[in-house]
């Protein structure tokens, strides 16, 4: 009798504990990114360069659900962004050789 169509199951999204132990992770790399700071224009630029884009990933991609979300609209983001580097890439060279 019953002969409704359901909608498609989407798969599980993680729980409060996984949510929580990113937001951790994040506030590590939040710590980290100011210690750097204090450390002067030398080798922190490079940290500095390499924990930004790793908050941002696990920001997209668990607090925005990216992990969830079909390959098209994951290619669409990757597509993005790296158009954005290349962009501040463009940017900074037309910058230093001025």
């Amino acid at each position: 009798m019953d002969n409704t169509t359901h909608a498609p199951s989407h798969s599980a999204h993680p729980g409060y504990g996984t949510f929580i132990k990113v937001w951790v992770a994040l506030l590590v790399c939040t710590f980290a990114l100011v210690g750097l700071a204090h450390l002067g224009q030398g080798p922190a630029v490079w940290g500095l360069l390499t924990l930004t884009p790793l908050k941002a990933g696990l920001v997209f991609y668990f607090f925005m659900h990216l992990k969830y979300e079909p390959p098209l609209l994951k290619v669409v983001v990757l597509v993005t962004l790296g158009t954005l580097l290349i962009f501040f890439a463009l940017l900074f060279a037309d910058v230093a050789f001025r």
